[in-house]
């Protein structure tokens, strides 16, 4: 560092993460002469920006900014010629650029980008709630989860868990066997997480016929044959009864038609 070096105020009406990145870019290429960058973030009324402007008048800087706001954007800029500090708008001419090639009119909305990126990680983070609480591999997350599915095999608990999870719903699933007792956290969470599904047995018996064809496996398998469907939805159905939830009966429906039934159940619950 140096006695006489130059400060960046970086002035932001959210976290200003994006203009003090391109300040650190461009600063990095003076080497010890930028000794600071100073950031201002959430600045969102005219008060706010008069008495940073007051701040640093008598200080040698440059102030770079970031406001989608334009009444915001005038303040400062006026401020700021008013004591001729040196100004730089990371924003404006990328979104009068973009204006020219968009027909729509900008939202004008601050932190936007960290609203998507905290949109984004709670995606991921259903996708991969959803992967380790599938097809009840771990009882621990029923209690954890938004919604938990219930169901024989073949009514499409996997494909619907994911689908959900690219909405934002943390899913468990838990398949329902015969021989196999339902673990207890499903009676110790509230009804309204829980949704039952089925699916007609002649249907179910063509699904599980060729998912063993294109396991390699003979069709006429126990697995696949009605007698066994027949006892699995007997079973499932008593469950569900027990759980006191709604069942859906995903025969013949789009994952999207029976996700959007759940959600819209999860919604009026």
């Amino acid at each position: 560092m140096v006695d006489n070096g130059a400060v960046v105020y970086v002035v932001s009406d959210s976290i200003g993460e994006t203009a003090e990145k391109v300040v650190m870019a461009a600063a990095i290429q003076y080497n010890s002469h930028i000794t600071e960058i100073k950031k201002e973030p959430y600045v969102t009324d005219q008060s706010q920006i008069k008495r940073i402007v007051q701040d640093v008048k008598d200080v040698k800087c440059v102030i770079v900014y970031t406001l989608v706001v334009p009444e915001l954007k005038k303040i400062l800029e006026e401020e700021c010629d008013k004591y001729n500090i040196p100004r730089v708008d990371i924003l404006g001419p990328i979104m009068d650029a973009l204006a020219k090639i968009v027909p729509a009119s900008p939202k004008l909305e601050a932190g936007l980008i960290r609203k998507l990126d905290e949109r984004y990680f709670k995606r991921v983070e259903a996708i991969e709630f959803a992967v380790k609480y599938d097809d009840g591999k771990d009882p621990r997350g029923i209690l954890k989860a938004d919604v938990v599915l219930v169901g024989v095999s073949r009514t499409s608990k996997t494909p619907l868990s994911m689908y959900l999870a690219n909405k934002n719903y943390k899913v468990a699933n838990v398949p329902l066997i015969p021989e196999v007792p339902p673990p207890g956290e499903l009676y110790q969470i509230p009804k309204k997480k829980i949704i039952g599904l089925t699916a007609q047995p002649t249907e179910l018996n063509h699904i599980r016929k060729e998912r063993l064809k294109t396991l390699g496996l003979d069709g006429e398998a126990n697995y696949a044959s009605m007698e066994r469907i027949l006892q699995e939805l007997e079973y499932s159905e008593n469950i569900i009864k027990k759980l006191g939830c709604p069942v859906i009966d995903v025969t013949r429906k789009a994952i999207e038609e029976t996700a959007s039934i759940i959600i819209e159940i999860l919604k009026g619950a």
